[in-house]
């Protein structure tokens, strides 16, 4: 994979996990394209995970 489209769905991920953190619904996702959709709901999948083992704050 070239080190741009890499760079580009570690991006969307990153997005989808501060997304998450923060308590914001799946449905805002910005992405269109399958895979950076992909990335992007997956790093959500992500930080719904860590908030519900406590990592974060609820009411933060």
């Amino acid at each position: 994979m070239k080190r741009q489209k890499r760079d580009r769905l570690e991006r969307a991920h990153a997005q989808g996990y501060r997304a998450g953190v923060t308590g914001r619904s799946k449905e805002i996702c910005p992405y269109q394209s399958l895979d950076a959709r992909s990335e992007w709901l997956g790093g959500w999948r992500e930080a719904m995970a860590d908030r519900n083992v406590g990592l974060f704050n609820k009411g933060a």
